[in-house]
């Protein structure tokens, strides 16, 4: 075992006498240690339960021949962080986590690992970390929030952030804001949405490193807290047959994750993590294999923000298993990859059952052909970007109009809610990506306003920076290069005439190449934003957003 270590032999005394300072006995330190990484916080919604299924993990460890240890791992809330300079903070600590945690599980020696996340950036910076060590890994979720009841509907974190333009519009009284603030969130658990934190625990599955159930068992269900000791059963049988989270983070799960993503419309921002993840693991997973597995695979799920179930919908209906089996009916997963269940994917999609096709179309009857999200290039982004494509209302799937251009997330909300934006207008907002920003900043107050005014079937966005999955629209992000690295978004100028078209995957500036590089000599590069502490070293060593915006990816 690996946590011989620090606990075999006389050199390590001095260790056994610091384990069993804190009360262990030399039974339990003959035993596998397993490092329990839980980001249980009272600052984030999604992680204020997490306390009690680290008590499940640990039990289900201790059960099955195993000493837990538990550690922190900090958090964000996308949403607190929303539209202010804590959103610059989001995906940075991402790379916190996972090096963190690589700086817990082996300064410790430990023999494997059940991580323990539940929202956005969290779960890719585990997974991280779990590649990068290829220790024996399960992750358990801390699962989706129910969604609140308002006006005799579903709703959730989105509809709070789209009635803020409804009432800038004058379509909504503040005073019913107010009752749908109290109504939107019931309880804790991640965002009920099919939103960025519940697309990459739903993607677990997929990716064969947590149990089948992860992706949608409600937070705080029963089931929730079987799952967490089941996760703490399964941990040990890895570390018993030797298996590190590399025997499943391979080739064929991340296609399947693929195939998974597009099935249930996630979020955009797995085209940043599956692909940080994937380098992590040795793998290279281009923005190109998005496109091609998108034209292969139908959208089965219209979640909100595309459509009006949510996670305890998806759940009732047979969850990420049901959908599974859909895809396997049409030959769209690889059924051979594994799992740390001990199944195989196959096995898992055999015994899924769709029990709502209101909920999970059918593959034969799917809800569009092609798959959620989908990979533009062009003249404006050279390199890529990504639009969630099954959240865009038809007629917007191809758009053309003139550029309205903002070079920060504050200046296009403020002319949003001024009312100054019209239809048909592209909005361009930039130096906000991962370098420029710096941090790359979800847009989810300028589209929410947008939805909430009326405007989202009849504007497009495009942005350097990244999008909520909470958000619906013709948005486009991760336009890439980003205008801090010299990308063409940084040389369009008021009523330039920009094309989008989500059926050819182009994304375009109509404007000649002779006035760009005209453009290009006369730029002035504005001043960096941040100049010192995390954020400054993070921008001078954070790549393209079109491999993941990874560290050691800089200039």
């Amino acid at each position: 075992m690996k946590s011989d270590a620090v606990k075999k032999g006389n050199a390590r005394a001095p260790h056994r006498a610091l384990f069993k300072a804190m009360g262990l006995t030399d039974a339990e330190l003959e035993r596998p240690l397993v490092g329990v990484a839980s980001a249980e916080s009272e600052l984030v919604p999604g992680h204020a339960h997490l306390g009690g299924l680290a008590e499940a993990v640990k039990a289900g460890i201790r059960s099955a021949g195993g000493t837990p240890f538990e550690f922190p791992s900090i958090g964000v809330c996308d949403g607190i962080a929303m539209g202010h300079e804590g959103m610059r903070y989001s995906l940075a600590t991402r790379e916190l986590i996972a090096d963190s945690i690589e700086c817990m599980a082996l300064a410790h020696a430990l023999d494997g690992l059940v991580l323990i996340p539940n929202c956005d950036k969290i779960v890719p910076g585990m997974l991280m970390a779990a590649a990068r060590l290829d220790l024996p890994t399960v992750l358990v979720s801390g699962g989706p929030m129910r969604a609140g009841r308002f006006g005799g509907k579903a709703v959730s974190l989105s509809t709070v952030f789209e009635a803020v333009g409804s009432v800038a519009a004058g379509k909504m009284a503040e005073e019913d804001l107010c009752r749908l603030e109290n109504a939107a969130c019931p309880g804790c658990g991640s965002c009920s949405g099919m939103f960025t934190a519940n697309s990459m625990n739903c993607v677990t599955e997929a990716l064969g490193i947590a149990l089948p159930g992860n992706g949608t068992v409600p937070a705080l269900d029963a089931a929730r807290v079987r799952l967490a000791k089941e996760a703490g059963t399964a941990i040990m049988d890895l570390i018993a047959t030797g298996q590190g989270a590399r025997t499943f983070l391979n080739e064929a799960a991340f296609r399947n994750a693929l195939a998974i993503d597009m099935a249930l419309g996630c979020s955009t921002n797995t085209a940043l993590h599956l692909p940080a993840i994937a380098r992590e693991a040795g793998l290279d997973l281009p923005l190109a294999l998005f496109n091609e597995v998108s034209a292969k695979v139908p959208n089965l799920c219209g979640l909100a923000p595309a459509g009006p179930h949510h996670m305890e919908d998806l759940h009732a209906a047979g969850g990420v298993s049901a959908v599974l089996g859909e895809l396997a009916s049409l030959g769209l997963i690889n059924a051979q990859a594994r799992s740390v269940s001990g199944l195989s994917l196959g096995e898992i999609a055999a015994e899924g059952r769709n029990l709502d096709p209101k909920v999970i179309f059918p593959a034969s009857a799917p809800r569009s052909a092609t798959g959620g999200l989908a990979v533009l290039k062009g003249t404006l982004a050279p390199e890529g970007s990504v639009v969630k494509r099954s959240a865009v209302a038809p007629d917007m799937l191809v758009h053309e109009g003139p550029a309205r251009v903002f070079d920060s997330e504050e200046e296009a909300y403020a002319a949003i809610t001024a009312g100054s934006i019209r239809a048909g207008d592209v909005l361009v907002i930039r130096w906000e990506g991962p370098r420029g920003g710096p941090g790359m900043k979800e847009m989810l107050a300028p589209t929410a306003a947008l939805a909430g005014m009326g405007l989202d079937a009849q504007v497009a966005l495009v942005t350097d920076g990244r999008f909520s999955g909470a958000t619906r629209g013709a948005c486009v992000g991760h336009v890439s290069p980003e205008a801090a690295r010299g990308g063409p978004i940084g040389l369009v100028k008021e009523g330039d005439r920009i094309r989008i078209d989500m059926k050819a995957c182009s994304l375009d500036l109509l404007v000649g190449e002779a006035e760009l590089a005209a453009r290009k000599a006369a730029l002035a590069v504005p001043e960096p934003r941040v100049k010192s502490g995390y954020l400054a070293r993070y921008a001078k060593l954070v790549g393209s957003a079109a491999q993941g915006a990874v560290l050691g990816g800089g200039e």
